[in-house]
């Protein structure tokens, strides 16, 4: 009786070591397999993150590239330069510009009046609103040179302009830089030219690269 109890408690109670070594090994398959899992979940995440940062990359240097090449084919354009030339009882104004700019003269100063030009890439925009700028502006006024800088004093003031003395081929006058108006920021300069005044600007910086290195280096008049 006493063997037939034992026996009964072996195959009943007792686990043996085979039954343990499998469950062991089967938990740890269930771990490595969800290891397995979860790293190649992450590798497929991390490919396709940097497989989309990579194409975005390229898509931003083409892009960029394409914006250089554009700038690049523009500047090649305005060569060779053309020549503006101003009328000759006015001081004849001279000064070279981009060919891939148009000029428009608004008034010719014949009745007295004063001179108004101006000068943009492709079609001048209509003169008589307000809202369009313009790349450069040729104006002859019959103010003396001192009034034209009163005019400037109040901006200057109030810090929207910066001033400046510039020579300009032996030219002297004064530069102005700043905020013109609520829409307009850019650069003047005015020079003194017999009786009257010469002011030459730009409503926007995107012309300045224009308005310092070909028209203020070039510019020449008879005094």
């Amino acid at each position: 009786m006493m063997f037939s109890n034992m026996n009964n408690n072996r195959t009943g109670g007792y686990v043996t070591g085979s039954v343990v070594t499998s469950i062991i090994f089967g938990l740890l398959a269930l771990v490595f397999g969800s290891v397995m899992i979860w790293a190649l979940v992450n590798y497929n995440d991390q490919k396709n993150n940097v497989d989309q940062k990579i194409e975005n990359a390229q898509k931003a240097a083409a892009i960029k590239q394409k914006a250089l090449d554009l700038k690049d084919f523009e500047e090649k354009e305005k060569e060779p330069l053309s020549e503006f030339v101003g009328p000759v009882d006015l001081g004849r104004i001279n000064f070279k510009y981009p060919k891939t700019w148009s000029v428009y003269v608004a008034s010719d100063g014949s009745k007295n009046t004063g001179y108004q030009a101006y000068l943009h890439p492709g079609v001048v925009p209509p003169t008589n609103a307000n809202q369009n700028k313009f790349a450069l502006q040729v104006a002859i006024v019959t103010q003396s040179y001192d009034q034209v800088l009163q005019q400037y004093s109040g901006p200057v003031k109030q810090g929207d302009l910066r001033s400046s003395a510039i020579t300009a081929n032996g030219f002297n006058g004064q530069r102005f830089d700043g905020k013109f108006s609520n829409d307009v920021n850019g650069s003047a300069v005015v020079f003194k030219i017999r009786d009257k005044t010469l002011i030459i600007k730009t409503d926007s910086k995107t012309f300045k690269p224009d308005f310092d290195g070909k028209i203020i280096k070039t510019l020449s008049f008879d005094e």
